[in-house]
């Protein structure tokens, strides 16, 4: 079962969005787990979780002390671990799960790593707050720096709600229709190609005619040069990727 564990000072922020929808239907059915760890719980400094920084500067940081007090207490008898105990291997293979971390200075995740992501056992998620994290957190237990885009949250927890998201949908059997996953933006650095549903003319402007033809191997020939069209104007750097992917297969 694939499993996501987040620490956050803020709990209560989950399951937020993977509550509702698929997505969170197949979290009541325990097709996957969500591992909500509460760092508050875990203070390290006068009953707190965060000191000021080394050297000066503004805001509060994350004490790694607090941080290893609560990655150990997934081998614990905790709460979280009795609710989940279904799943035997969840804290055998957390050593294995992709560690992440949000920040400004990581690099954009895409679609191939949600993909790389939902294929393996599962995601821990750092969600930082404030000035951030002391930076012997993410050195030693190997956090990757990530970001979500070129702007900045009060912290990670929408972050994490995104990517993991993102991951979940992917997994067997969450989403009815596969060939709905496989058509993605991004799937093949393409952007998907416009759609349209009933009335067949709104405001005087007409579903493009060859979608209403019936000819499926014409329209699939439309939507795939379509979405070329939309991936050269929109995001010419996704259609440099695929240039660069397809030369390298001719």
């Amino acid at each position: 079962m694939w499993q996501a564990n987040i620490f956050t000072s803020f709990p209560d922020a989950f399951p937020g969005s993977l509550g509702v929808s698929l997505i969170g239907k197949a979290l009541k059915r325990n097709e996957w787990c969500l591992n909500i760890v509460d760092l508050k719980k875990f203070p390290a400094h006068n009953d707190r979780i965060d000191s000021y920084p080394y050297g000066g500067g503004v805001g509060m940081l994350l004490s790694p002390l607090t941080f290893e007090m609560a990655f150990n207490s997934l081998n614990s008898s905790s709460e979280n671990e009795r609710i989940f105990s279904e799943n035997e291997q969840k804290f055998k293979r957390t050593q294995k799960f992709k560690r992440i971390y949000f920040s400004p200075r990581g690099r954009q995740l895409n679609q191939k790593d949600l993909a790389d992501i939902s294929q393996s056992a599962g995601l821990t998620v750092l969600c930082g707050r404030y000035e951030g994290v002391d930076q012997r957190i993410l050195d030693y237990y190997k956090f990757e720096e990530v970001s979500i885009g070129d702007f900045v949250l009060l912290g990670g927890e929408v972050a994490a709600m995104a990517i993991i998201e993102g991951c979940v949908r992917l997994l067997p059997g969450i989403v009815g229709d596969q060939q709905s996953v496989q058509n993605d933006s991004f799937q093949e650095n393409l952007l998907e190609h416009d759609q349209y549903t009933k009335p067949s003319v709104f405001k005087n402007i007409a579903v493009p005619e060859i979608l209403l033809s019936g000819n499926h191997q014409k329209i699939r020939s439309f939507q795939n040069d379509l979405s070329k069209m939309i991936t050269m104007k929109k995001r010419p750097d996704l259609w440099a990727k695929y240039v660069q992917d397809n030369m390298k297969l001719i």
